[in-house]
């Protein structure tokens, strides 16, 4: 029996991965925004993977507060919630509050029952560039790269790339150190994020949710960090929001429909 729950274990993982090698699209890092955003463009029909460097996807919504695991939620996102099926109670005007365990267990579970792979344990260390386009990102093990060892890795393609890596935006961050580009932005590089401000971090984390280079998509506080906004603490639907924009954004960007748009 031993033998095959290994056997098992090995070859359905590999066919996994095999088959994610090209892909239409690469989310990097499973935090809300990565995992809406995934779950939406898996739902449309486009092949999507999630590479997270953690072992349980879902970002920083898993800690609510403190580890007070309580999240909010304002009102524009509630339509959200509801169509993943997450509880919520309103607080006050405009706001609501949910259950950080229950909504991020939600989000993972409909990403990957929409169809999206997701490797855990995994860490983009570079990307792949081909005629001024990103075209895909240079995968290892996380243990490889937090005990500096060299070992080579090995590499995924895809039409587009988004950096839901939040608060360090480390997609964008190693593309522009790397490679000396200016970004499609008015700055034309990486501003990387200013202290708290729930209001300014919400809107513009949203706002902000676009294409920096060809091939390459912001979201979540990736989109805040790369444009110099700033955070905004245990809030969560702008980064809801987010997901849903990037998704549409990206499947506009390689020919897909957002039938959920």
């Amino acid at each position: 029996m031993e033998h095959q729950i290994s056997s098992a274990i090995v070859n359905s993982w590999f066919d996994k991965l095999n088959s994610n090698l090209k892909t239409d699209a690469i989310i990097v890092g499973g935090g809300p925004s990565g995992l809406v955003c995934a779950a939406e463009l898996a739902d449309s029909g486009i092949s999507t993977a999630i590479i997270e460097r953690k072992i349980a996807p879902g970002g920083g919504m898993w800690g609510g507060a403190m580890l007070f695991n309580k999240i909010v939620i304002q009102q524009e996102a509630i339509h959200i919630l509801d169509e993943y099926n997450i509880r919520y109670a309103q607080y006050s005007e405009g706001l609501y509050v949910a259950d950080s365990i229950e909504a991020t267990s939600a989000l993972v579970y409909n990403a990957t029952h929409k169809g999206v792979d997701i490797f855990n344990g995994m860490t983009v260390e570079d990307v792949i560039m081909e005629d001024e386009r990103v075209t895909g990102v240079v995968i290892n093990w996380t243990a490889v790269s937090l005990n500096h060892m060299h070992v080579d890795p090995l590499t995924m393609t895809a039409k587009a790339v988004l950096d839901g890596t939040g608060h360090p935006c480390e997609v964008v961050s190693i593309l522009t150190r790397k490679n000396r580009i200016e970004l499609n932005l008015p700055q034309k590089n990486v501003l990387y994020e200013r202290s708290m401000n729930a209001a300014a971090g919400e809107r513009d984390c949203v706002k902000n949710t676009m294409q920096v280079f060809p091939g390459l998509f912001v979201s979540g506080m990736a989109a805040c960090g790369v444009s110099g906004s700033n955070r905004m603490g245990p809030i969560f639907g702008g980064m809801l929001l987010s997901g849903k924009k990037a998704a549409k954004i990206i499947a506009e960007t390689i020919g897909g429909v957002n039938k959920n748009e």
